[in-house]
């Protein structure tokens, strides 16, 4: 069994990055850990993205139509600018093989910026800062 720290990874995810340990700990309460099978649709080119997902084991093929776009494996992260954004999801995203999969709900997010006014400016600093570099 390999170790599995979530907390690393939430620290590198770039719309975190600013945030203190206490908050990190608090996005943590509210990850759960989805099992799906392979092959699974976990979202579509276009649908309005309500979840962020962090790998614990398996491997998620992100794709375009017919155009592939990544293959990420344990520890990757994929889908958080939908914590933010309003903005259909840009890839599709399905299972390679058997895999669990943290995942962060959209609204779980929502609820913890309410509370945290501090935590809402970082995180949408961070936000502005990534859209204007996609730009």
């Amino acid at each position: 069994m390999t170790d599995f720290s979530i907390l690393p990874i939430l620290q590198n995810i770039p719309l975190f990055k600013g945030l203190d340990a206490s908050l990190h700990q608090e996005i943590i309460k509210d990850i759960t850990l989805q099992y799906y099978p392979a092959n699974y649709q976990l979202f579509n080119e276009g649908d309005i993205g309500t979840k962020m997902y962090i790998i614990k084991r398996g491997s998620v093929r992100i794709y375009k139509q017919t155009e592939e776009v990544a293959t990420l494996g344990e520890k990757a992260f994929f889908g958080e600018m939908a914590l933010i954004s309003e903005q259909p999801r840009t890839a599709s995203a399905k299972t390679i093989e058997e895999s669990e999969i943290f995942v962060l709900e959209k609204h779980d997010f929502d609820l913890l910026l309410s509370k945290n006014p501090t935590a809402e400016k970082a995180i949408k600093d961070a936000f502005t800062i990534r859209s204007s570099l996609t730009k």
